[in-house]
């Protein structure tokens, strides 16, 4: 696609960005599909295990990604109950997304080299997990490509944030939550 249709087409460049992130979520997929799992433990950080250290890091960029809705909201003047953005809004946005992201690559890393993409869709939640896990890099491509293009319709970046946002819970949902359900909430 040329400049100058993208220039006269906002959808277009929206039509860009999506199918970029589609492109990292599908190659994200296909890696873990046709990579042999490792099937060992990576890291566990200070954690007691590996997979506390998934359960609460993700909950962690959960905590960032709220953060991160909160002051787009008040950025973007739908949140007047802590009345005029403050000049630290924008900065506190942008750090806790970047946040989100660094807290989010070793949990993507154990995922991904360690236990591959569950393709058997009769394990339900590790199914879905898999499939939200790569969608979620996909779409934080595509946010990523939304917000710093000036040719966005002006639904682009809430559709994205929000995309990102729901991808986020819905993978919490399928992995933290149940281990701490399952598990424990131990460290």
């Amino acid at each position: 696609m040329t400049e100058a249709l993208a220039a006269r087409r906002p959808e277009a460049a929206f039509g860009v960005a999506a199918g970029v992130g589609a492109a990292v979520a599908v190659l994200a997929g296909v890696y873990a599909n046709v990579h042999d799992p490792a099937s060992e433990t990576t890291i566990s950080l200070f954690f007691s295990t590996t997979l506390h250290m998934k359960a609460w890091m993700t909950t962690v960029v959960l905590l960032f990604a709220i953060l991160q809705l909160l002051t787009a909201l008040w950025l973007y003047g739908k949140l007047s109950l802590f009345g005029e953005t403050r000049p630290w809004t924008g900065p506190v946005h942008r750090l806790s997304g970047t946040l989100a992201l660094a807290a989010s690559l070793p949990v993507a890393y154990h995922c991904l080299w360690a236990l591959g993409f569950e393709s058997d869709v009769g394990e339900a939640r590790r199914f879905w997990h898999s499939v939200l896990g790569c969608a979620f890099y996909g779409a934080f491509a595509a946010k990523v490509l939304v917000v710093r293009s000036k040719r966005m319709p002006g639904w682009a970046l809430p559709a994205a944030g929000g995309f990102v946002f729901t991808v986020l819970v819905l993978l919490w949902l399928t992995s933290s939550l149940w281990f701490f359900n399952n598990i424990g909430v131990e460290i």
